[in-house]
C-alpha cells in the first residue's frame, strides 16, 4: 500500500492520499484527466459536429449519440460547437396587435399571454357589446320548485327558484311573519 501527502489548501493542511492494492492506478494514456472527447469514438465526434451545426442542444445532442450532457458540452466548447447566445428579445422586433375595442396599437412581450387590449376599460366595454363571445362552460338547466317554470343559471348548481319573486312566495308561504 502506497502512501502519499500532498498540500490540500490553506497553511497547515495536508492531505493523506493512501492507494489501495485493491484499486489499480488510472491508466493514464487511456484515461487522461480532463480530456472526455478522448473517450468518444470517431462516429460520435461526427455526429456530435452535425447535430450542432443543425441547431440542436447539449441534451438532444447527448442522448442521440448516447453520452452524457456534460461530455457533450465539454466536446462542443473546445471544439468551437459551443452556439450562439440567444438573441435578445427588444420592443422593436415585436410584431404589434390591435385593441379589439379601440384599434390602438399593442406591445406583445414574448413568453407571455397575448394581450387583446389596450387598458381594464376597453375589455370591459368589449365584452359587455359581444356576450355572444362569452364561453359559457357552467350553465345549468333547472325547473322552480315554486311556480314550475323551466330556467337557466350561470355557475350555480344549487338554484331553486328562477326568481326573487318566486323565493318570496315559497318561503313566506305559511302566513305572516
Amino acid at each position: 500500500m502506497a502512501h502519499r501527502e500532498f498540500f490540500c489548501g490553506g497553511p497547515l493542511f495536508f492531505c493523506s492520499f493512501v492507494q489501495d492494492s485493491h484499486f489499480p492506478p488510472v491508466d493514464s494514456e487511456r484515461f487522461p484527466l480532463g480530456l472526455e472527447d478522448d473517450l468518444m469514438t470517431n462516429e460520435q465526434r461526427e455526429k456530435i459536429t452535425s447535430l450542432r451545426h443543425q441547431g440542436y442542444g447539449y441534451t438532444a445532442v447527448a442522448n442521440s449519440v448516447g453520452l452524457s450532457k456534460d461530455s457533450v458540452k465539454a466536446y462542443c466548447r473546445s471544439h468551437g460547437l459551443a452556439g450562439e447566445k440567444a438573441k435578445s428579445h427588444s420592443l422593436a422586433e415585436v410584431p404589434t396587435q390591435l385593441c379589439l375595442n379601440c384599434g390602438k396599437a399593442l406591445i406583445q412581450l414574448p413568453g407571455r399571454k397575448q394581450k387583446k387590449f389596450c387598458c381594464p376599460e376597453c375589455r370591459i366595454s368589449w365584452w359587455n357589446a359581444h356576450p355572444e363571445a362569452v364561453k359559457q362552460k357552467a350553465v345549468y338547466t333547472f325547473t322552480c320548485q315554486e311556480c314550475g317554470k323551466e330556467f337557466t343559471a350561470y355557475g350555480n348548481a344549487k338554484r331553486k327558484y328562477c326568481s326573487h319573486s318566486c323565493y318570496i312566495a315559497a318561503r313566506f308561504k305559511g302566513g305572516d311573519v
